[in-house]
């Protein structure tokens, strides 16, 4: 079960790094734009992504995964050890900072006016997906994984 959760989990990244892209290059268009549908499904592809990939992620934090379960029986050893601290503290806070992000953006755009939207969307989305990226055991990395599992 964990090697599934994990590969889908893996896997889910590419959408909601695609759909982040998506949702900043819809927001970044110079020039007034009209608020459209398709602006509000960018937004809602993005935050539904990333609300999945955040349920696998927890799935895998709470229940499945050895290394926050080795990591949770002695937290003071997991400090020490890179690949430990990372997935037990550095991956999960920077991924809650995106998700925080991505929710509040998506808040403040319903309440926002149509000519704010945009502007708003930048600023948040941005900021979102630059916590994911920062927050991705890209290869290289001493907790580093492959870019893409099989």
């Amino acid at each position: 079960m964990y090697g599934i959760v994990l590969n889908i989990h893996s896997w889910l990244r590419w959408v909601v790094i695609i759909a982040g892209l998506w949702t900043i290059l819809r927001a970044w268009v110079p020039g007034p734009r009209p608020w459209t549908n398709t602006d509000d499904r960018s937004v809602r592809a993005f935050v539904i992504a990333l609300d999945i990939q955040m349920l696998l992620g927890l799935l895998l934090y709470f229940v499945l995964s050895p290394f926050t379960r080795q990591a949770m029986a002695d937290m003071g050893m997991a400090m020490k050890v890179p690949g430990l601290r990372f997935f037990a503290v550095e991956h999960t806070l920077g991924m809650v900072i995106a998700i925080t992000l991505a929710h509040v953006g998506a808040a403040r755009i319903r309440k926002a006016p149509l000519e704010r939207r945009h502007r708003i969307a930048a600023i948040y989305f941005v900021l979102a997906l630059l916590a994911i990226l920062a927050s991705i055991p890209w290869p290289g990395l001493a907790a580093g994984r492959p870019l893409f599992r099989l």
